[in-house]
């Protein structure tokens, strides 16, 4: 299975994914840290995360999968939501717990 191929079959496997530089407990990014933080407030409890820092195929890989430079990313039902900036804009406004809600 090449790389994007591991990309897709993740995000589609479950209904919240972040690709992050880190981990939760342990986030190794400013980024990934408020992303985290604001699926926490969200009160997603089902969230898998995927650290990039451990794998150059998929830190590179996950730009090209979404066309998105940056990480983190967050997919939700397979699909792509946007990096660290976009999810607080979308907290902000209530949109993102509108599309959390009941995942």
């Amino acid at each position: 299975m090449n790389t994007q191929e591991r990309i897709k079959q993740t995000v589609t496997s479950s209904p919240v994914v972040l690709f992050m530089k880190g981990t939760p407990q342990f986030p190794q990014c400013g980024f990934s840290s408020r992303a985290v933080q604001i699926l926490k407030a969200c009160g997603v409890n089902n969230l898998v995360t995927v650290d990039v820092l451990q794998d150059p195929d998929i830190r590179q890989g996950i730009k090209e999968y979404a066309n998105w430079p940056t990480i983190p990313q967050l997919y939700v039902q397979g699909e792509f939501i946007g990096g660290s900036d976009i999810l607080y804009e979308m907290y902000q406004s209530g949109e993102l717990q509108e599309l959390l809600k009941g995942l």
